[in-house]
């Protein structure tokens, strides 16, 4: 289940109107899946240009203002786990930069999320050091999928909705069943 995010208190500025508040934007971890999510809310992906300087560093800039707008940034943090999580927060910091009204990370696999505890001395709790990071780059919601515990939801302090894979999987299957027996 999904909720919808709170509005922020205070007025909305004037130029920006319903039809145009939801941005979507998608990192390079999985644009298909982004592409899917914007279709199903009928949005296009917002254009970002994303590449890489001679020495591997990050450039991220957002091709569209986002002043004023709700903003979903649509990125996995797979493999290579370092490198999609700085490009998530880098596209965070510029969103927050370019004065986007709220900034949704929406991360269907949460890299380190197995590093939730410790288990020996001088150990680093990594899943809440990237929710840290999250937050720090400017993050005002996160939308989690399939956590590999529920606690990691309490890393964060920002609001975090955790949604399950397995209803909607069961759904697809069972549905996909009747097409094939008609």
């Amino acid at each position: 289940m999904v909720r919808s995010a709170p509005l922020l208190h205070g007025p909305q500025p004037s130029h920006v109107s319903d039809t145009n508040r939801l941005k979507i934007f998608s990192g390079s971890a999985n644009p298909a899946l982004a592409q899917e999510v914007a279709r199903y809310v009928d949005r296009d992906l917002g254009p970002i240009v994303n590449k890489r300087f001679a020495d591997g560093e990050l450039y991220i800039q957002i091709q569209e203002s986002v002043r004023g707008a709700d903003v979903y940034l649509v990125q996995p943090t797979c493999h290579p786990v370092n490198d999609h999580i700085m490009e998530l927060l880098v596209m965070i910091d510029a969103c927050r930069r370019a004065s986007a009204r709220q900034i949704t990370a929406v991360i269907p696999y949460y890299g380190y999320a197995r590093a939730d505890r410790k288990t020996a001395g001088r150990e680093s709790i990594t899943a809440k050091l990237v929710a840290n990071m999250i937050t720090k780059a400017g993050a005002h919601r996160v939308l989690a999928m399939d956590l590999h515990s529920a606690q990691i939801q309490g890393y964060f302090d920002i609001p975090l909705d955790h949604v399950y894979a397995q209803p909607v999987l069961l759904s697809y299957l069972k549905d996909n069943k009747k097409v094939r027996q008609q």
